[in-house]
This record gives C-alpha cells, sequence and structure tokens, in this order.
C-alpha cells in the first residue's frame, strides 16, 4: 500500500530540514507531464520528429501546449495530430479534439516534419520544462492567435505521403479468374494512382504469405507469367503509379494471433515486396484479426522495408463502426505509420452514423458521409480516410452507387457543399479519396468510376 499524500510530505519536509541543517542539497523532484522527442527518420536534408508527452502525475491532463525552438537554417514542414502557431523559429503545439485528455500513466504524442539537420531546443510542457518539474520564473514566449481557418475547415496538419497524391484513386486488380474482364497490370487504367493486387494467400506456416499469377488468370490472358508480372509493376512505377499487395479477401485466411505468426508476415511480406517491387501492404483481412499482434506484424515489416512502406486497410463497414474494435483499434494503434483506411461502404445493409441518431440506408451519400464521419470524428486523420465503393453492376450484392454519388460524399466531406440530409461536424479537405472494388469490374462496366471519380479528386482543395 502506498503512503498517504500527507504523510509523504511531512517525511520530505523533516528529511529537507535534517540535510539542510548539514548543508546537504535535496534533489529536485520531477512530477507531473514529462515530453520526450525522437527523430523517427532522418535523411541528411530533413527529418521526422516526434513528440510523447507522458502524465507522470496523479491528475488528469485536460488540454497540452507544447513549444520548442529550431535553430536558424531548420524549418518546420507537414505535421499531425496537433494544432500549432510559429512566431519565428518559436513553434508551439496544441492538441487537437481527440487526443487532449491525458489520463494519469497515459501518453499521446505527435509528430512533424523539419528540413535541415538541427534539432528542437528550449522544450516547455505547459509552461514547464519538458523534463519535468518547477515552471519557469520568466513566462515562455507568446505566440500570436493563429490565422487558420475556423473550426468547420480545420488547418492542414497531414503527414507525409513521400510521392503519392494528396488525393487518391485507389483499385483493386484480380489475379483471378471471375467473370469480370481479365486485366494485365500493365493495362490498368491511367486514373488510378494506387493499384491493390489481390490478393497474397496464406500457407501452412500461421502467418506466412505467398503469391503468385494465378495459373486461371494466365490462361484466360493466353499466357502470363510472374516474370511479365514484375515487369508490369515496373511499368505502372514508370507512370508514377503504386502497387501494393492485399492480403485477404471475402475467403482470405491468413491468421497473425501471436509473435511466431507475426514475425512470420513480416518476413514473407518483405521477400515478396522485394520479389516482385510492391510498394507496401493491403490488409483486407474480412473474417477478423488480432488488432495487437497485426501492429506488431506490420511494424516489423516496417521496420524492414523503411519509411516508404504504403500500409493500406479495406475494412468492412461493421469493422469501423466502434474505435474499440479489432479493425478500427489497429488502424489508431498503427495510425503514426498508416496510409489510408478504406473502408467497404457496401454489402452492408442500414447502419448508425456517427450522429448515432438515425440507421442510414447504403447506397446514398449520408450512408458514405455519416459512416465515414465515425472514423473522422474518432481518431484518424482525413488524409487516412477513403471512400470504398462498387465499379457498378456485378462488383458487389449491395451498395451499388453511381460515380456521382460517390463525388457528392468527396464533396460533402471536403468542402460541405453536395451533402444529402445529414451533414459532418465539420469539413475534412484532407479527405484521402476513393477505392473502388475493382479496377476488372470498373473496366467491365466501361471505366465509369475511374472517368469520373479520378478527375473529381483533383478539384478537392
Amino acid at each position: 500500500m502506498k503512503p498517504a499524500r500527507s504523510l509523504v510530505l511531512s517525511l520530505v519536509t523533516a528529511l529537507a530540514a535534517t540535510l539542510g541543517a548539514a548543508g546537504v542539497a535535496l534533489p529536485a523532484f520531477a512530477a507531473g507531464p514529462t515530453a520526450s522527442f525522437v527523430k523517427t527518420a532522418d535523411w541528411g536534408s530533413g527529418w521526422e520528429g516526434k513528440y510523447t508527452i507522458t502524465n507522470g502525475g496523479s491528475s488528469t491532463i485536460n488540454g497540452w501546449s507544447l513549444a520548442f525552438d529550431l535553430p536558424s537554417g531548420t524549418t518546420l514542414g507537414s505535421y499531425w495530430d496537433a494544432l500549432l502557431t510559429s512566431a519565428g523559429q518559436r513553434h508551439t503545439f496544441t492538441n487537437r479534439s481527440w487526443n487532449g485528455t491525458i489520463a494519469p500513466g497515459a501518453s499521446v504524442s505527435f509528430g512533424f516534419l523539419a528540413s535541415g539537420s538541427g534539432s528542437p531546443g528550449g522544450c516547455q510542457l505547459n509552461g514547464a520544462a519538458c523534463g519535468g518539474g518547477t515552471p519557469p520564473t520568466t513566462p515562455p514566449p507568446t505566440t500570436p492567435p493563429p490565422t487558420t481557418p475556423p473550426p468547420t475547415t480545420p488547418p492542414p496538419t497531414d503527414p507525409p505521403t513521400g510521392d503519392l497524391p494528396k488525393h487518391l484513386l485507389t483499385g483493386y486488380w484480380h489475379n483471378f479468374d471471375n467473370p469480370a474482364v481479365e486485366l494485365r497490370l500493365r493495362d490498368v487504367p491511367n486514373e488510378y494512382d494506387l493499384v491493390a493486387v489481390a490478393f497474397a494467400e496464406a500457407t501452412a506456416t500461421p502467418g506466412a504469405l505467398t503469391f503468385g499469377i494465378d495459373p486461371g488468370l494466365a490462361t484466360a490472358l493466353g499466357g502470363y507469367t510472374d516474370a511479365d508480372f514484375t515487369a508490369d509493376v515496373r511499368t505502372l512505377h514508370s507512370r508514377g503509379k503504386r502497387v501494393i499487395l492485399s492480403v485477404g479477401g471475402e475467403t482470405g485466411r491468413v491468421t497473425v494471433n501471436n509473435a511466431a505468426s507475426a514475425t512470420a508476415f513480416a518476413d514473407t511480406a518483405a521477400a515478396l515486396i522485394a520479389r516482385y517491387g510492391f510498394d507496401g501492404i493491403d490488409i483486407d483481412l474480412e473474417n477478423g484479426l488480432n488488432p495487437t499482434y497485426m501492429a506488431q506484424a506490420l511494424r516489423a515489416l516496417r521496420a524492414k522495408v523503411g519509411s516508404s512502406l504504403i500500409i493500406a486497410m479495406a475494412p468492412q463497414t461493421i469493422d469501423m463502426q466502434n474505435p474499440a474494435g479489432g479493425y478500427f483499434k489497429l488502424a489508431l494503434d498503427i495510425k503514426d505509420i498508416l496510409t489510408v483506411v478504406n473502408t467497404q461502404f457496401y454489402n452492408s445493409g442500414a447502419m448508425l452514423g456517427c450522429d448515432q441518431n438515425a440507421a442510414y440506408g447504403q447506397g446514398t451519400v449520408n450512408f458514405i458521409v455519416a459512416l465515414a464521419c465515425i472514423q473522422l470524428e474518432a481518431g484518424l486523420r482525413p488524409d487516412q480516410v477513403g471512400l470504398g465503393l462498387p465499379a457498378g453492376p456485378g462488383a458487389a450484392g449491395g451498395g451499388i452507387v453511381a460515380p456521382s454519388v460517390v463525388n457528392a460524399a468527396l464533396d460533402c466531406l471536403a468542402r460541405g457543399t453536395n451533402c444529402g440530409s445529414f451533414r459532418p461536424p465539420r469539413t475534412y479537405p484532407g479527405i484521402r479519396g476513393a477505392m473502388t472494388w475493382s479496377v476488372n469490374w470498373d473496366v467491365s462496366n466501361g471505366n465509369g468510376f475511374a472517368n469520373a471519380v479520378g478527375p473529381h479528386l483533383d478539384t478537392l482543395p
């Protein structure tokens, strides 16, 4: 049992008097919130930084402000999971709506990019030194009020996207033969920015992945080999496109539920990425997942491949209803390395939106916006949220919409225009884009999805 606080203070006071009489100084006690900094990546001309704020006190922190200086010649770039005001080289980050409360013993973090070789200095957290201790007698430098947009249009806080466009059109490519048209990878229409190859498959080893061109597809195409496919990946790269390997699908049986299977996943995924030239991985496990060990696997994979690794997810609508659910928890747990979540807003039936006020029917602007709003208000950044819809007849059993409905949903979320009866609590100009199942079905239906949604994405803020 811990002693009462009053008893501790009495003992400290008595000890101070005793030691003070002997001329011995007492050490300073660090209490309350502290903040630690680490460079999570460094490429010479710039770096990615991360501050972690930890509540070491006994009371909940409700709101935080962290300020630091950057040396001359080092400039701040993109940032995420915080709001920013700057005065010269002094930068002050404050909490967002979802991460301002820190319980005793808990931590939150935010990150940013910087150009130059310098590092932060003069760090202060809520007016005190970031390492803890008593607040300074001289107040920290003040910063002018932000001149950012009003709350309905938050300032951009998107992290680096490498060479990916700000707004993405993602499409799945079939590595199998079905009623949709068969395509060589190089024949994917140019409107698609990110192509997800469906699918990697399980092996006899839990967590391990395998991939190769499906024999049925090869026959349907009159001969298509792994070497042809690899050359096509390079062709798409030459066009500025990115290709990722999707894991799972409706019948996928990849299981990552312990440390060994997490290691097997990371090892085999890294090998497939190296062999075929994939740019990342897509998690499309429709039969459940373990967020703890899948997060472990994805972090291990990123450590092997590097910070350029694209990590996408394609959960079903039901999987993103509650932040405590497995898929949603995984997305939040890997938020610092996650690229995009393209939720499947189809084959869903009616569901509650973020207002928890009505069950919205699938196949409508209201359904798409109200359910995307759950993710946007419960912790994911706008740049991590994509809208997944079918590419017309044949692609899904329910929730098929005209491309104009997808564009209206994007407008509603990004600009607050073209909404239905449901309007989100704010706008999200950084909304990442749209995904469709699938490229093959889109081509079968005359490329209507890509031709309408792709150019519309270019008009978003």
